[in-house]
């Protein structure tokens, strides 16, 4: 299994950038995908969740409001649009799979984990 996250990059505070999650070595359209993220010094935290027909999502208060959770069986393909970016948001981000009938958003529940791509919001 391969989950192989994109789109990071560095920008300036209010910007926006998606993030794409590629994933191979599994039927995509069965697993929940989430986004998550962690900040130096930080632990790892939720972001985001989908559930695999794309029909629920749920998100982080943090992002609520600001960040969208989306996903095409088609690509195999989660992405995560990003929009009014703060410094705050500044990390890691990686996308995980789930094969579960819920949507998961601890860490810890997480079946697959890709590579982060790294975001930096500069003020």
């Amino acid at each position: 299994v391969q989950l192989q996250a994109s789109g990071g990059g560095l920008v300036q505070a209010g910007d926006s950038l998606r993030l794409s999650c590629a994933a191979s070595g599994l039927t995509f359209s069965i697993y929940n995908m989430g986004w998550f993220r962690q900040a130096p010094g930080k632990e790892r935290e939720f972001i985001a969740a989908i559930s695999r027909s794309g029909g629920s999502t749920s998100y982080a208060d943090s992002v609520k409001g600001r960040f969208t959770i989306s996903r095409d069986n088609t690509k195999n393909t989660a992405y995560l649009q990003m929009n009014g970016l703060k410094p705050e948001d500044t990390a890691v981000y990686c996308c995980a799979a789930v094969y579960s009938k819920v949507v998961e958003t601890n860490p810890r529940g997480m079946d697959y984990w890709g590579k982060g791509t790294l975001v930096t919001v500069s003020s």
